[in-house]
């Protein structure tokens, strides 16, 4: 046998050979690969314009669409054991309710999930600051309020627990006519509100719970459309009362995209004074579209949440000193005013952002 290597001429290379042969006989016309068709980086032979043959774009279009199918079975599996599981928790008592009537699995199961299309897709809300937040322990969060129907109470509490590395339950404190409402009263307990009230908000503060007020009340959501993104009174401090009493950070939030939901421009005040509401909006779609005019407008929503102002530095007799009270009233007011004006001025457009 020769010791020298045997040499392949390159017109007898592999490329004019049947794939899978191993001698040099001659081969049927259809089995040789033409060296105009050169196979693509994942081995599938492409046509001279670069085109994958038919074929293989068939059998990738019945993967992709088979994909598609797995992961819709995939949701509804596990939507419907989901569901199993929660009827079951529900059935057998197995969930927990603390003494305002917060009950998380209710929250986590059922409400959040119900709010998120509407926070995602709808608001499309893009939210700022949440390191903020502390990760244990009480704190305030004091935001302004508008819009008509108190929607960012709502939308805060899906930021919050949703964009949190701890998912912290906020828990909100609400006006009094939300609790006389026989469905939202209920709703609103079970989700982990509680009355706009300085004893239950010191008592969640000292339970180390992340609470919420909106000290602008019903004159911030029912405020006309000309006075947007311009903030209220708020009130008489109450809120930074029970900061102070409880030694707790106040976090100011700013929500930039509520005052367009509905832009108020008029107010049924005789029927609203005759169904014992504190407004009755009149908007450019309601009450002259009917239940259509309900539906709030699809504006681009911004939630930021600022520095913590500590508390701590303060002597707790402070609570009860009205000129401390303004002083840290008046700061938490003109902080979430300027970053207010800062988000509006980055703005581009009302629905687009």
């Amino acid at each position: 046998m020769s010791n020298m290597a045997k040499v392949i001429p390159l017109r007898g290379n592999s490329a004019s050979r049947r794939v899978g042969a191993s001698d040099g006989r001659d081969r049927h016309p259809s089995t040789i690969l033409r060296p105009d068709i050169a196979p693509d980086i994942a081995g599938v032979p492409t046509t001279p314009s670069g085109l994958v043959p038919t074929e293989r774009r068939d059998t990738t279009a019945d993967s992709v669409a088979a994909s598609a199918v797995d992961a819709v079975r995939r949701t509804l599996i596990d939507g419907v054991a989901g569901t199993a599981d929660f009827v079951r928790k529900r059935l057998a008592g197995d969930y927990e309710v603390d003494e305002f009537g917060y009950d998380e699995h209710f929250a986590d199961n059922v409400w959040l999930p119900l709010l998120r299309p509407l926070f995602d897709k709808w608001f499309r809300v893009e939210v700022r600051g949440i390191e903020n937040i502390p990760d244990v322990g009480g704190a305030l969060v004091v935001s302004n309020h508008a819009g008509v129907v108190p929607l960012d109470g709502l939308m805060t509490s899906v930021a919050v627990h949703d964009h949190h590395p701890m998912h912290r339950p906020l828990r909100m404190l609400a006006a009094d006519l939300v609790f006389e409402l026989p469905l939202s009263g209920s709703l609103a307990r079970r989700a982990g509100h509680t009355l706009a009230c300085q004893p239950d908000a010191e008592r969640l503060l000292r339970d180390d719970e992340l609470v919420a007020v909106f000290p602008e009340g019903f004159k911030g959501i029912g405020k006309p459309f000309s006075e947007r993104y311009k903030l209220q009174r708020f009130g008489r401090g109450g809120f930074v009362s029970a900061a102070l009493r409880t030694q707790k950070p106040i976090i100011p939030c700013s929500i930039v995209g509520s005052e367009e939901i509905y832009p108020k421009i008029g107010d049924m005040t005789t029927l609203a004074r005759i169904l014992g509401l504190p407004y009755l909006p009149i908007t450019p779609l309601f009450p002259a579209f009917g239940l259509l005019g309900a539906v709030p407008l699809p504006s681009k929503w911004y939630i930021e949440f600022g520095e913590p102002i500590a508390t701590d530095t303060y002597d707790p007799s402070a609570a009860d000193d009205p000129m401390e009270l303004f002083e840290v009233t008046d700061h938490v007011r003109e902080t979430i005013q300027q970053t207010l004006y800062r988000l509006l001025a980055r703005r581009r457009n009302v629905f687009l952002g």
